[in-house]
């Protein structure tokens, strides 16, 4: 780094991550020395403004990666599969929000509350976690540190943004369809997967399907959850150390992820108090957790914070050392665009903005 800075890029900048990404940036503690805004050619031309100044957006292509220092990625996965390697090459580190490279072992899978350590072993590469598996590692992590993990069973309550602007937009004229009277004229054509045969209304709704189903008849974004979980927690998406499996479910909320969460720790003399304090103290973690005064976390108090709320914290019943609690976060923040700049600072804090040598993608 030179004494001015980093110059940063970010690609997919016009999307709903990409603008996030471009303020959460803004108020980052990585000194930027220039700006690049990079799109598809549709948004070639645009202007966005980054500390008072206007940028003119540039085409995603390999050229463009020319200088760079720092790549902040979110333009989905065929992309970061493209130019991800291409701006390796030319010297920049990237960190990809897609679930392209998640699950490639060269390339670390990063929270920087729970394995920061993890990016000194990048390639130039790092993936951010899906948004579902952020939040909820963030809130276990310090359970996890005091108490030992033993298993996680998660019901997820996605919001609409996590299927894109068009999953929104949908939800809201479905909604104002069905209170106008005209149920019959609910179109349907993104959720619950807009590639998949059917297509089903959110709008005062709720579908148990998120991405396309596998085997078991576990969805995709279940087994991201399980094996993302395990990889940024135990440092291998195979382990068994950690039981987790859950069910994701996405609900006719615009922003903000809710997850019940069902969890096991290794020491039994742990008590409600204990784990309420554990999570208070947690980095990025807020409790609000007070039933007397109906204090819990809720996705519209939740958007627009960086942090992970935790409530609802109660021993099971029926299980010793068994605990439950609901946890939320802003999906588009915490779970991309902040995680995404926060490992940038990271990256800058441990003098990792760097390409080791001898490293090659193709």
């Amino acid at each position: 780094m030179s004494e001015a800075g980093y110059t940063v890029a970010v690609l997919g900048a016009t999307g709903a991550v990409g603008n996030r990404i471009i303020e959460q940036l803004e108020q980052s503690t990585v000194p930027v020395k220039a700006l690049k805004l990079l799109a598809s050619e549709k948004s070639v031309g645009k202007t966005l403004s980054f500390n008072g100044e206007s940028v003119a957006v540039e085409l995603a292509e390999p050229d463009a990666f020319e200088g760079v220092d720092i790549v902040l990625a979110s333009a989905g996965g065929s992309v970061s599969a493209e130019l991800a390697p291409e701006a390796v090459k030319r010297g920049a580190v990237v960190v990809d929000n897609s679930s392209h490279w998640r699950m490639d072992e060269r390339v670390p899978l990063v929270v920087p509350e729970v394995n920061p350590d993890a990016l000194k072993q990048h390639r130039g590469i790092i993936a951010n976690p899906n948004c579902s598996t952020t939040q909820m590692v963030v809130a276990l992590q310090p359970i996890k540190e005091q108490f030992g993990l033993k298993q996680i069973i998660v019901s997820t309550y996605q919001a609409a943004s996590g299927a894109g602007q068009k999953a929104i937009d949908e939800v809201l004229d479905q909604a104002q369809a069905f209170i106008d009277g005209q149920r019959e004229a609910m179109q349907a054509n993104v959720l619950p997967v807009k590639g998949d045969e059917k297509h089903f209304p959110l709008a005062f709704n709720l579908l148990p399907q998120i991405d396309v189903f596998e085997e078991a008849g576990y969805t995709h974004e279940e087994y991201k959850m399980i094996d993302e979980t395990k990889k940024i927690m135990l440092g291998d998406a195979h382990a068994k150390d950690i039981k987790v499996t859950g069910t994701a479910v996405r609900v006719p909320v615009m922003i903000g992820h809710g997850e019940s969460v069902y969890f096991e720790v290794a020491d039994h003399s742990a008590t409600r108090s204990d784990i309420q304090q554990a999570f208070a103290n947690g980095a990025g973690v807020t409790l609000q957790d007070d039933p007397d005064r109906q204090l819990y976390p809720q996705p519209l108090n939740a958007e627009g914070s960086r942090e992970t709320f935790v409530g609802r914290v109660r021993p099971d019943l029926e299980n010793e050392g068994a605990f439950h609690a609901w946890i939320v976060s802003d999906n588009l923040l915490k779970g991309a665009a902040w995680n995404t700049v926060e490992i940038a600072e990271q990256l800058v804090k441990d003098d990792l903005v760097r390409v080791p040598e001898g490293v090659n993608w193709d």
